[in-house]
């Protein structure tokens, strides 16, 4: 690759996407101690950045003629980016997308003119179907990152970041197949090497960290995360080469992480930011990379999040930052029990949200009871003086989240 690469991706993407802001918030950095900078690529249009390596293959594909058709795999991101650029070019596309892609990708791809397959429960399973159907039916395939004109487009980030920004110390990437990673590390690396490049991935979907680690591709066997735009069990070669040459630092978070920059992220910023997209600031509010006191942009990558799955990932984040807390507690099985917990709950302020009883236990005495409990606190120091409460007035608590502990 050579830079001539991005900087014509960029003249093909001018006028047709958005250049989307850097942001600067004193919230986030004042936590994480640095002057932290959001690159909202969740605002993008079809809502990811996935569109501009799609349109930029798609646009090099439509110079050079002969092809009338694409086909693409996709969690769901690259899908719309390739729908839409094909739609632009007057182009037919086909997207294999696996069983498990949220409604709303699936929708959104539709609504831009393509013909969704679904196929597979993971990513590679979708790739394999869309290089058949690409061969049966003589069309061009459109990797989603393994492809030099995709990891053009997605480098025009870092030109954005540099433009805005000239004077970064670091940038924190997410990575999932490596494309974005691969292209912004090129980028910045090739026209201001000080710049250290940070990718995150998921904990539980890594392949890249340890291949990174291993300096050798390396496979994941089984992978689940509530960060399915980043869900990839075999990373790109290309794009794997350029991340061992390119980046600075190869790190991962837990889904809990995820979950909780999400809703802080819907708190202090008002953004709707998918996992994926999360990871990034996640990191950066881990303190597990050295960022203090530098200047640093977080690439947001999307914001296509379902909102029939939002829900749970908010219940998750709030109980992952001590906001929700549930245990067990058990109880005289007689009238006035209840109304006597509850009085204790009320006078800590606690929320209860749900009560569940459990008289089934074979442990149980016939006059027992076991409550399961739900609530809301304002954070851990309040969830454990509520427990502090409860076994001064005599209860005897199980806790299902750990943090809470006495």
């Amino acid at each position: 690759m050579n830079l001539f690469q991005i900087y014509d991706a960029q003249k093909r993407l001018d006028k047709t996407i958005h250049k989307t802001n850097l942001e600067r918030s004193l919230t986030f950095s004042e936590i994480c101690g640095a002057e932290l900078f959001l690159k909202c690529e969740n605002l993008q249009k079809t809502g990811s950045f996935k569109v501009r390596g799609a349109y930029n293959k798609i646009a090099v594909l439509s110079e050079n003629g002969g092809v009338n058709c694409v086909v693409a795999s996709s969690a769901g991101n690259h899908a719309q980016g390739v729908a839409y650029a094909a739609k632009e070019r007057g182009m037919e596309a086909v997207i294999v997308m696996p069983q498990s892609t949220p409604i709303a990708k699936v929708s959104a791809t539709q609504n831009y003119g393509a013909k969704v397959v679904l196929y597979g429960d993971v990513y590679d399973d979708a790739y394999n179907r869309a290089l058949e159907i690409a061969a049966e039916k003589n069309a061009a395939f459109v990797h989603p990152f393994d492809d030099e004109d995709v990891i053009a487009g997605q480098g025009t980030v870092a030109l954005e970041l540099l433009a805005d920004k000239p004077d970064l110390d670091a940038v924190i990437v997410p990575a999932g197949g490596g494309g974005l990673l691969a292209g912004i590390a090129f980028t910045l690396k090739n026209i201001n090497p000080k710049i250290k490049v940070i990718g995150v991935q998921a904990n539980r979907a890594d392949a890249i960290c340890r291949s990174f680690k291993e300096k050798k591709l390396v496979s994941s066997d089984k992978i689940f995360t509530i960060a399915d735009g980043i869900a990839v069990k075999t990373p790109g070669k290309l794009t794997f080469e350029l991340i061992n040459k390119y980046v600075d630092e190869m790190l991962s978070v837990s889904d809990d992480e995820i979950a909780s920059t999400i809703i802080q992220l819907m708190e202090r910023t008002k953004q709707v930011v998918e996992p994926a997209g999360a990871t990034s600031l996640a990191l950066a509010l881990s303190g597990r990379t050295n960022i203090t006191g530098k200047k640093v942009a977080c690439v947001l990558s999307g914001g296509n999040i379902d909102v029939g799955f939002i829900h749970k990932i908010i219940e998750k984040g709030l109980v992952s930052r001590g906001r929700q807390m549930k245990f067990s507690v058990l109880l005289t099985d007689k009238p006035g029990a209840l109304e006597s917990f509850a009085r204790i709950m009320g006078a800590n302020n606690a929320n209860i949200i749900s009560v569940q009883y459990d008289r089934m236990s074979a442990e149980l005495q016939l006059s027992e009871t076991i409550l399961h409990i739900a609530c809301e606190v304002s954070g851990f120091e309040h969830g454990k003086k509520l427990l502090c409460e409860l076994e001064k007035a005599g209860y005897s608590t199980v806790f299902d989240n750990n943090k809470f502990s006495l």
